[in-house]
């Protein structure tokens, strides 16, 4: 018995390792997360089933229902493939599954994927890290395991990178916090949504404008001086920078 926990990558299927594109090719059962671009199921084993666990508002499976479908899946199929976007162990909750499943005797392989949280900055042209402006990124959820919403006073600084995933709901608070914590409120912010994909909008702007953005999910913000730039373009590069 094995479950194959494959990360789909940041957005569209091309994205994919080729490891996770020939596990899907193969698979018997494919379980999969709600922001699977439906570019990724074209790599799908057109007689596999496709199970959809997605997390939505109001309509939600647990990760206890989660770990109890992988195990009977397991007992009755060769290949099963636990699909989950970007990489299972950045805020994909794979750590949690493995061990529910190692637990009863189902053994597990990984294949990691890229992760939304260093890919989706790059979808707009922002690098995470930028020689003279950041030397270093903090990735960090905007709600804890219980819905609580994460301290950003203890994050701020001026050096660093903030990337923040399921944050758009929180951002005034998020932005509130962090200037609380010492940011400059003109520090720089981007915020990617649905990166890598036909949908992807970026808007920019200050920390202290942050609240006020027409945003939506699923969105990356990005804080820090880093957040002003656009490798795809160059426009937005402070010239003596380069």
């Amino acid at each position: 018995m094995t479950v194959y926990l494959v990360g789909a990558g940041p957005g569209e299927g091309d994205l994919l390792t080729v490891r996770a594109a020939r596990l899907l090719g193969d698979a018997d059962v494919v379980v999969r997360d709600r922001l699977i671009d439906v570019s990724v199921m074209e790599f799908v084993n057109p007689l596999a089933t496709i199970v959809d666990v997605g997390k939505v508002p109001g309509d939600s499976s647990s990760q206890s229902s989660i770990n109890e479908l992988l195990v009977e899946l397991a007992e009755s199929h060769e290949t099963v493939v636990r699909l989950k976007g970007g990489d299972p162990f950045v805020f994909g909750r794979g750590g949690e599954e493995i061990l529910a499943l190692r637990d009863v005797g189902v053994s597990c392989v990984v294949v990691p994927g890229l992760s939304s949280a260093l890919a989706g900055p790059l979808a707009a042209g922002i690098p995470v890290t930028h020689r003279g402006i950041s030397r270093g990124v903090t990735i960090v959820s905007a709600r804890g395991a219980r819905g609580e919403i994460t301290d950003f006073r203890g994050l701020a600084h001026a050096e660093l990178t903030i990337v923040i995933l399921m944050g758009v709901e929180h951002r005034g608070v998020i932005a509130a916090q962090l200037i609380e914590g010492g940011l400059d409120p003109t520090t720089a912010v981007a915020v990617v949504e649905q990166a890598w994909t036909g949908q992807q909008r970026t808007t920019r702007g200050s920390l202290d404008e942050l609240a006020s953005f027409d945003v939506r999910p699923p969105a990356i913000i990005v804080v820090g001086g880093v957040a002003r730039f656009d490798l795809r373009s160059l426009e937005l590069f402070d010239v003596a920078l380069l």
